[in-house]
């Protein structure tokens, strides 16, 4: 079998030595990457070859597979060119990252020759500088035979690395099409979203599955994504999750699948949070300050070798193995997500902006399989993934901190930002058609004019100018490709104050993402197939038109195994939960509660659309009802405090806990039995009437019609069905569920709750 490799991670694996060393020095993104390449090509004479494409093999027979796209091929001076854009001088890029540039340049040579049947070349590396638009370029004069003997030593340092990689794919595979279903039958639903899932990966394309709590949706997408690997053919899967505890069933449930067959070679990957791994925090992440960060690359190998011995790198078997090798278990989890089958993790690392494993896929030329978990978190999560905010008060602390020669293109942003923004009306929130060109040029020149500051040599980065410094690139990033998924607004600074200096009179700027589907559509089209499943993806064309998933897109709805018998719902429709009704609407919840409780005592969650809210029907039931025990979500509650909460819903266990619809407790928490018998929703979960959200709505309607549904409705009523989840969690349960508001009788209500509850 022959083991295919990008050049870029073939001279990734072979070149790099030395320190890890991630202290910041200012980066072009991808946009500035790409004009700088395209500024350096425009130089060129005509015949330049830009985007060149390379393969070509290594052994007889083949036993590697090399391929990538050189940058650029100079007919006139044959010169085959590796562009490097960057920040500052070319005397600073590292040794350790020249090595990786010299062995790229070096490879693409050696496969041009091979392509063409040169006898020698001239091999480039070009560093192109974005602040002085100069090139240094340095040359090395080669001929064929010298290109075809580095390009050989790189293979033979991977070749039995490659090799070990093709028998495992090749096992593997094998494996997985004879693995069983670890358990003895499926659960009822659980076997339509399997074989569903199965489809999509085989044939690739987009699922939306909505299918039940209760059936094992875990289990059931993993196991049939892995059936499909050797079918698809699919080189890895990555299960996304919006919590940690996504994490730890996706790991368990990949535990069932071993455990069905032991000797399955399937590697799995956690991949954690950087502040929840590091060994040594406080420290800078370079060798000078962190010992594990000193000579990292050198370690590596051995690191290396013994991770791929684990089957599962969760945090605990990461931190044990980088432990005795001396290394960053973070980074080192970093480095494995190119070695393994599975890769676990938040929802970020494949699609937000540079997402580690979204950069792999394209950079390899993977095909992957994506499963989304709990699917209805990404349209939020995005959201904020392409939202950026410039805070006033970062610009005065910014101010204050910089040296001298920076003083002026601040101060020039100051102006630019009170003077462009001066026709704002007193109402206290405006949103603008766009970005004014003067603020735009402002911005941009003050980034410049930071950039080329932190590009210099020795540069201390300030705490509070750094802050602002990555705020304004992202900002800037964001409105570069704004449009109309975006609201550019404008917010009183004084809503944004820091204690330690006000904002001097200006506005906090934002670019507000509202649709997603501009920066996932890409995603969803690089992956070969994705799955995205919740209990709650409805109504589907909500999903397609927000997320960006073709109009198309199938859409499989799993019966549940719940009869209507085992839930009873109660509407509660003569009280009104509106924000002007609270006050008189506590006295008769709270009697209502204590009935329930009396008829049948055990444990119950009240939920409600605010702390405030909260705190009046706990303290209601306090005053009048003494005798029923109660405990109540806290704002900002730690991990010990959320496990403490939960911990009062004991089997067989009596009271009523308070929390609030849409945080932690709303969805993703298991109570099955008699730890939960009742919820009562107090509130029909419709997002805040505010002039972001009218806004938002605004944009709704202009874009698909349905302004209002899609900024409230359908959001308010995902999120009660996912409380109301909370009470019945297997066919034994047993259950009721209080809908208390009178919006809760109208048609269109009624019409999204799940088909099987008796309403």
């Amino acid at each position: 079998m022959t083991y295919a490799i990008a050049v870029r991670a073939l001279c990734e694996f072979t070149a790099r030595t030395g320190d890890l060393d991630t202290r910041f020095t200012p980066a072009p993104s991808g946009q500035e990457g790409i004009a700088g390449h395209q500024a350096v090509v425009a130089r060129r004479p005509a015949g330049y070859e830009a985007e060149v494409a390379l393969e070509g093999e290594y052994g007889v027979p083949a036993l590697l597979r090399v391929r990538g796209r050189a940058d650029g091929y100079d007919p006139v001076k044959h010169r085959l060119e590796e562009i490097k854009t960057r920040r500052g001088a070319a005397d600073r890029v590292p040794d350790n990252q020249r090595a990786v540039h010299w062995a790229q340049a070096m490879v693409y040579g050696h496969l041009l020759c091979q392509a063409r049947g040169y006898g020698d070349l001239e091999v480039a590396l070009v560093y192109f500088d974005l602040g002085s638009q100069e090139e240094t370029v340095l040359t090395r004069a080669c001929s064929a035979a010298e290109l075809a003997a580095f390009f050989a030593d790189q293979c033979a340092r991977f070749l039995a690395w490659g090799r070990q990689e093709s028998a495992h794919r090749e096992a593997r595979d094998i494996a997985l099409r004879a693995v069983p279903f670890p358990r003895a039958t499926f659960r009822p639903g659980q076997r339509e979203l399997a074989a569903g899932i199965y489809r999509a990966a085989r044939d690739g394309r987009p699922l939306l599955a909505q299918a039940p709590t209760g059936i094992g949706k875990t289990l059931g997408s993993l196991f049939p994504m892995l059936k499909a690997m050797p079918a698809a053919p699919l080189d890895r899967v990555f299960f996304l999750c919006a919590k940690t505890a996504g994490r730890q069933a996706a790991l368990d449930a990949l535990g069932q699948v071993r455990a069905a067959e032991p000797a399955l070679p399937l590697r799995a990957l956690e991949l954690a949070a950087r502040e929840s791994s590091c060994v040594h925090p406080g420290r800078a992440c370079d060798g000078e300050d962190c010992p594990l960060a000193r000579g990292f690359y050198d370690r590596l190998p051995a690191a290396r070798s013994a991770a791929i011995s684990e089957p599962v790198l969760d945090r605990q078997a990461l931190g044990a193995i980088a432990s005795a090798h001396g290394v960053c278990p973070y980074y080192l989890g970093q480095e494995m997500a190119r070695w393994c089958d599975v890769v676990v993790g938040d929802y970020n690392y494949y699609y937000d902006y540079n997402a580690l494993l979204h950069g792999l896929t394209q950079a390899s030329q993977w095909r992957v399989g994506v499963l989304v978990d709990e699917a209805h978190n990404l349209v939020e999560r995005a959201r904020g993934m392409y939202s950026g905010q410039l805070p006033a008060a970062r610009l005065a602390l910014a101010r204050r901190a910089a040296p001298k020669a920076l003083r002026k293109p601040l101060d020039a942003l100051r102006r630019s930002w009170r003077a462009s923004l001066r026709e704002r009306a007193q109402e206290g929130y405006r949103v603008y058609d766009a970005l004014p060109p003067s603020l735009m040029t402002a911005l941009q020149r003050a980034a410049a004019a930071l950039a080329d500051h932190y590009a210099e040599p020795a540069v201390a980065a300030d705490d509070d100018l750094l802050a602002f410094y990555f705020d304004l690139l992202r900002f800037l990033r964001l409105a570069e490709s704004s449009g109309p998924h975006a609201i550019f607004d404008a917010m009183p600074a004084e809503q944004e104050r820091t204690s330690r200096q006000p904002a001097e009179g200006l506005d906090t700027l934002t670019v507000r993402n509202v649709i997603p589907a501009p920066f996932l559509a890409p995603r969803f089209d690089h992956a070969h197939a994705t799955v995205l499943f919740s209990a709650t993806l409805g109504p589907a064309h909500f999903y397609r038109d927000t997320l960006g998933l073709p109009a198309d897109c199938p859409w499989l709805d799993v019966p549940g195994p719940f009869q209507a018998d085992q839930l009873e719902i109660h509407l509660v429709d003569r009280v009104s939960t509106r924000y002007r009704d609270r006050a008189a609407s506590v006295a008769p919840i709270v009697a209502l509660m204590a009935r329930a409780y009396e008829r049948k005592a055990g444990n119950y969650l009240c939920f409600s659309s605010s702390f405030d809210y909260l705190a009046r029907l706990a303290d209601g039931l306090a005053r009048t009802h003494p005798g029923i025990p109660a405990w109540r979500q806290d704002a900002g509650m730690d991990a010990k405090a959320r496990a403490e909460f939960l911990a009062r819903f004991a089997e067989e266990g009596r009271g009523i806990g308070f929390a609030v619809l849409g945080g932690a407790f709303g969805e993703g928490v298991d109570l099955p039995g008699s730890r939960l018998i009742g919820a009562f929703i107090v509130t029909l979960g419709l997002p805040q009437m505010n002039a972001v959200n009218e806004e938002m709505m605004r944009r709704m309607q202009a874009r698909f019609g349905r302004g209002y549904d899609y900024t409230y409705l359908y959001p308010g009523l995902r999120k009660v069905v996912q409380a109301a989840g909370r009470v019945i969690r297997s066919e034994a349960d047993r259950g009721s569920v209080y809908l208390i508001d009178d919006r809760y009788r109208r048609p269109e209500v009624r019409r999204l709750l799940p088909a099987w509850w008796a309403v």
